[in-house]
């Protein structure tokens, strides 16, 4: 069975940061595009950061570009997403995804993924 579980969530005054981290079983994903997304109440996941199976290509959304940085490690099977300079607007549970397709290049929607985690809840407040 393929999981995906993330962890480093939770509470955080504007300007703070977060590091969260997503470790996949039941297979490897070195092969494979790793993203995260994020869903805030009311409103439908959207794309945050995508990075290709080898690390050479990452995308981000406008909205955090220059903020989060997306990473991942390979031998361990686990990617990352660093926030920083969190504002209430980035309050959303966040998801970490996988593309089944190998050796494809970082995409932004939704239905290109294949495999999610459960999601950690972020919360950027004073």
């Amino acid at each position: 069975q393929v999981t995906l579980v993330e962890s480093g969530g939770g509470s955080v005054q504007p300007g703070g940061s977060l590091r969260l981290s997503c470790a996949a079983s039941g297979r490897t994903f070195n092969s494979n595009v790793m993203g995260w997304f994020r869903q805030a109440p009311g409103k439908e996941r959207e794309f945050v950061a995508s990075i290709r199976w080898n690390g050479g290509t990452a995308a981000y959304a406008d909205s955090v570009l220059g903020r989060f940085t997306i990473s991942r490690d390979n031998a361990k099977n686990t990617c990352h997403l660093q926030m920083n300079n969190l504002t209430p607007e980035d309050t959303a549970v966040y998801y970490c995804a996988a593309r089944d397709t190998p050796w494809a290049e970082p995409t932004r929607t939704v239905n290109t993924y294949a495999f999610w985690g459960q999601g950690t809840q972020v919360t950027v407040s004073s």
